[in-house]
């Protein structure tokens, strides 16, 4: 039977995402890989993951705020300072002067979210208080609030719910842990691969987690961006 995983934020770490998909015995043909954004930006492979990630026939790519940058650039040659500065350098480089059709379009065609079996799949967050066709993409690609609230909300022992889904895959916010983690019923699944972690991949249906070695060391001489 085909599984269904779902994949932090990678960063342009592109070692690591084989890691993980060799680790998972990922099939390219069968399973479905479900990325919450973010391939672009840190790391020097963006061009090298995304490559990869075309060849996975059931690939449900939802857009980051760094991929959100990128498809700027790759359509409009803007390259703001900030993207530059917050990774984008790493992104322009590995494409130099090439940027494939068919990156462009992954990325032009990402969606906001995903919803599968009563399970939400979305880069940063959402409101619980409003429906999600009246939420824009600042609030998918940005909104921290929710992850926020759920740490605190475990911290102080008080766990609840606090959406309306069973469970909710969240990147975005980087924690400093080797593994995901739960917190109420969101799922953190940033690991810090786009600093000095590790990029977490996850069977939806099971729980079982893949993680990769961390990212500096898999770009030895490479500097990266150090801290989260």
């Amino acid at each position: 039977m085909s599984k269904t995983f779902v994949i932090g934020d990678i960063h342009g770490s592109y070692r690591a995402l084989l890691q993980c998909l060799e680790l998972s015995s990922f099939n390219y043909h069968y399973d479905q890989l479900i990325c919450l954004g973010d391939i672009s930006d840190g790391w020097p492979e963006t061009r090298e993951a995304i490559d990869e990630m075309l060849k996975i026939k059931n690939l449900t790519f939802l857009l980051g705020n760094h991929d959100f940058w990128t498809l700027e650039w790759m359509e409009t040659g803007y390259a703001d300072s900030t993207w530059l500065a917050q990774g984008g350098a790493a992104t322009v480089r590995s494409y130099g002067s090439d940027i494939p059709r068919a990156h462009h379009e992954l990325l032009k065609t990402a969606r906001p979210f995903h919803i599968l079996n009563d399970q939400l799949f979305v880069h940063a967050g959402i409101n619980p208080a409003k429906a999600l066709e009246d939420q824009g993409l600042s609030t998918f690609l940005w909104d921290r609030s929710l992850a926020a609230k759920a740490q605190y909300h475990e911290a102080q022992g008080e766990p609840q719910k606090l959406t309306e889904f069973e469970a909710v895959f969240v990147g975005h916010t980087p924690i400093k842990e080797d593994r995901p983690k739960q917190f109420c019923e969101i799922w953190m699944m940033d690991t810090g691969a786009g600093w000095s972690g590790r990029l977490s991949m996850m069977n939806v249906d099971s729980g079982e987690t893949f993680v990769s070695d961390p990212v500096p060391e898999l770009y030895p001489g490479v500097a990266g961006r150090k801290k989260f």
